[in-house]
């Protein structure tokens, strides 16, 4: 499959007419697209980024250069030539330059006048002519060395595969079966890997480790942390107790379900807000109105009715509360600094009518 690559032209333009011209004829006699902005004119504000997008599109970039710095950018202060050339460099693109001779460049002045040298940029023709002759260029007398470099650099990039370059839409193999086969082979694949998946479940299941069992769902309470203010914890300050424990303490409230009604004690806000949003996160809570009343009524759904009725059972056999032959169970609750296990709301109520009948 031949690809074409684009080639983009830089110069200065009518000082280097004849050699632009011999550089395109090169080009396509070597079988590639020359391209270039010599048909933009200088000082359109829009020109640098259409000349950023044709040296985007290109495949290699190309300089020319002659005695002339070229027409200015006025917000850079830099000639349209050099910024072309700084931006191929900079976006990575192959570039390779050819550069006039101080004979030949004389012989054209001979022959054309001061035309074809630099009298406005003279130090910046130096400096940008310095800069190209330390990258990757050569020399040339006239518009037969520009043809030769052309073929000499275009044949080694040819090669490059990582150039896309263009090709001709009848050489582009017809890859539509190809594609049907890919998608049916990707649905076929997601199809096993769901199976795959569906079978590591059950064997899961069947072997009590179920990935929704409740000892992972009790680790996962167990690992969120819940600041409990001053005023609730019995002790005068702030403390942290962890989710799972602080809901088992105070089951019995969350059971008969806690309302962000206006006259709602200070607990059953703090429950009603920071503690039913996080159990119905993990489905163990639910949230609802109540039928003829403003306010909403959060509690512990039957599924977390059933953990926390487990997790009391298991607690009652390890204590020897309940004659039995099962094995002993593990303590539940850790043994650290926690809540009293005692009715959050209960006792925040009684504070706020003892408040009350003093006032």
């Amino acid at each position: 499959m031949k690809r074409k690559l684009q080639v983009f032209v830089s110069s200065t333009y009518t000082d280097l007419i004849d050699e632009r011209q011999a550089a395109v004829a090169a080009i396509l006699k070597a079988g590639h697209i020359p391209a270039g902005m010599e048909l933009f004119t200088a000082g359109d504000k829009s020109q640098m980024k259409t000349i950023e997008r044709w040296i985007d599109e290109s495949d290699v970039c190309m300089l020319i250069l002659g005695g002339r710095y070229g027409s200015i950018e006025p917000t850079t202060n830099l000639s349209y030539t050099e910024l072309e050339y700084d931006y191929a460099i900079a976006q990575g693109k192959p570039t390779f330059a050819i550069v006039i001779t101080d004979a030949a460049l004389e012989a054209k002045v001979r022959s054309g006048g001061t035309v074809f040298v630099e009298r406005e940029n003279p130090k910046a023709l130096v400096q940008f002519r310095t800069k190209v002759l330390e990258n990757l260029s050569s020399f040339f007398n006239d518009p037969k060395d520009i043809k030769l470099c052309v073929y000499e650099s275009l044949s080694d990039y040819a090669t490059n595969s990582d150039l896309k370059g263009w090709i001709a839409a009848d050489e582009v193999p017809d890859v539509r079966a190809l594609q049907d086969e890919l998608n049916n082979l990707r649905e076929e694949n997601e199809k096993l890997s769901r199976a795959v998946a569906d079978l590591k479940i059950e064997k899961s299941q069947a072997q009590g480790h179920s990935p929704n069992s409740n000892s992972e769902l009790i680790k996962v309470l167990r690992a969120i942390e819940i600041k409990i203010p001053a005023n609730l914890s019995g002790s005068g300050k702030e403390v942290e107790q962890d989710l799972f424990e602080l809901v088992y303490n105070n089951r019995d409230t969350l059971i008969r379900g806690v309302t962000n009604a206006m006259n709602a004690s200070d607990a059953e806000q703090f429950f009603f807000f920071n503690i039913i949003p996080k159990l119905q996160a993990h489905g163990l809570a639910d949230n609802q109105r109540e039928a003829g009343f403003k306010y909403r009524r959060g509690f512990l759904n039957k599924k977390g009715q059933a953990l926390f009725a487990e997790v009391e059972r298991k607690w009652l056999l390890a204590k020897g509360a309940v004659p039995t032959q099962a094995p002993q169970a593990k303590a539940p609750v850790p043994q650290k600094e926690k809540l009293p296990a005692k009715d959050l709301a209960k006792e925040s109520r009684m504070r706020k009518r003892k408040s009350d009948a003093e006032s």
